[in-house]
């Protein structure tokens, strides 16, 4: 009796193997370092509290051996809030490959990494899940122009594309 229940759990367990199996093997790593430019908008200023936009431009340069997101470029729009001590705000990020498609990232800004979750995808890109953080490069960079902003970031995570 009990052989004849084992019997008929293995069918159930592989079919759940399965399942679960695909999703694992699509979940991909990615390691890019990523540079930008753009303006910065004060909106308002004080010793207390800042409270400005970055809209910035840029491109991905993989790290990974895989060349995921290489010489993918970037548009991302922010709103952020600067009190002493801590930085934070919500952004979002189109980012465009070379064969022309499309991912769409939302960007959270608290504290010293950058979290980042991808969002929306075309083409190859359709369906996307997955995020990671982004650890700023350049502390000492001093801007070009006072209402310019130029940095770069090391940018790692995962992804995992719907089948």
């Amino acid at each position: 009796m009990i052989i004849t229940q084992v019997w008929r759990a293995i069918p159930v367990f592989l079919i759940i193997v399965a399942l679960f199996i695909p999703i694992a093997e699509a979940q991909q790593p990615f390691d890019i370092t990523y540079c930008s430019s753009g303006v910065m908008t004060t909106v308002s200023a004080s010793p207390e509290l800042t409270v400005l936009s970055l809209d910035t431009k840029g491109i991905f340069r993989s790290n990974h051996e895989n060349k995921v997101f290489d010489n993918v470029t970037f548009h991302s729009v922010v709103v952020a809030q600067v009190m002493p001590g801590k930085v934070t705000g919500t952004g979002y990020c189109k980012c465009l490959d070379p064969d022309g498609d499309i991912i769409v990232a939302e960007v959270i800004l608290a504290g010293p990494e950058d979290t980042y979750k991808f969002i929306w995808g075309t083409g190859k890109w359709k369906g996307i899940k997955g995020g990671g953080k982004a650890l700023l490069l350049t502390p000492q960079a001093k801007s070009i122009t006072p209402d310019s902003r130029q940095i770069c970031r090391k940018f790692t995570g995962t992804f995992e594309l719907l089948k």
